[in-house]
């Protein structure tokens, strides 16, 4: 065979792989069953003294806060991660006041179902709701959805609430986990297990057609500053835990080159898409 045939069938074997990777590029896109995400108002409020989430800093130091829900459209059905504090706060001039000052006064200044009828769902629509985790920030509006199943993980399902009262109407259908699952089959939205502010977080991954990969929080970490530098908040359920998580998340972050979305961050937050708008 002479060097010129050879040169020929060497582009010929190039051009084909080329194109082999360009059809299995578009194959993986076309194959990703999410096609919208929305971002919800899902509470705004001021937190009386960060220092509760990072110990040793920012000593007496007040910060507002946001609390976020994502709403995305899977070729499948509607998946609902969080459901914030509960609409009912809407009617409260004061806002939410916690017992403990440092913590987080709550106000809600779009309720959940005005934003679910502004984009034309009706909560009846939504049959999986996620939940990062049983703090009531994030489950405050979980009987809207009566006949949702909801995804949590068995440790969070099973960990005492205040006063040994159930988080969950009995009658709620729930799916309990034991680890990481993928939603749907595809890939496309993936539940990390993410232990350590509670003993069973949970932490989303979910990827986008056109916006790439993301990883929304909960509440592995509360705002960007702690993400940085590693901080564990004192309330957590467990700091070894709690950095594991952080390094999982960390290398989930590398391996997808995806983005993280903080669900407390209102600086991140105030730069984002807010819904009737989506990414997808």
């Amino acid at each position: 065979m002479t060097p010129k045939i050879m040169s020929r069938i060497t582009l010929a074997l190039a051009v084909a792989a080329l194109t082999l990777s360009g059809y299995t590029a578009v194959a993986q896109s076309e194959k990703s069953g999410v096609e919208k995400l929305y971002i919800l108002n899902c509470g705004e409020g001021v937190a009386g003294d960060i220092a509760r989430w990072s110990p040793g800093v920012n000593e007496g130091q007040s910060m507002d806060f946001v609390d976020t829900c994502y709403l995305i459209k899977h070729k499948q059905r509607w998946f609902l991660w969080d459901t914030g504090i509960p609409d009912a706060v809407a009617a409260m001039p004061n806002g939410l006041a916690p017992a403990d000052p440092k913590a987080v006064t709550w106000r809600r200044p779009k309720t959940l179902a005005a934003q679910l009828e502004q984009i034309g769902v009706k909560p009846a629509d939504i049959k999986a709701v996620g939940i990062s985790h049983t703090h009531p920030d994030h489950i405050g509006n979980v009987e809207m959805f009566p006949q949702a199943t909801l995804y949590l993980q068995k440790a969070e399902y099973d960990w005492p609430g205040a006063n040994n009262e159930p988080r969950f109407k009995p009658a709620h259908p729930v799916e309990l986990l034991s680890g990481d699952k993928d939603m749907f089959g595809d890939g496309s939205i993936t539940i990390l297990s993410t232990p350590g502010h509670t003993p069973g977080h949970q932490s989303l991954l979910v990827k986008l057609p056109k916006t790439g990969a993301v990883v929304l929080s909960g509440d592995a970490v509360h705002f960007r500053d702690n993400w940085d530098n590693r901080r564990v908040p004192s309330i957590n359920a467990n700091k070894e835990q709690t950095v594991a998580s952080m390094q999982k998340i960390a290398d989930t972050l590398t391996k997808e080159k995806a983005q993280l979305w903080i669900n407390h961050d209102k600086a991140q937050r105030d730069g984002q898409k807010m819904s009737p708008e989506f990414y997808d």
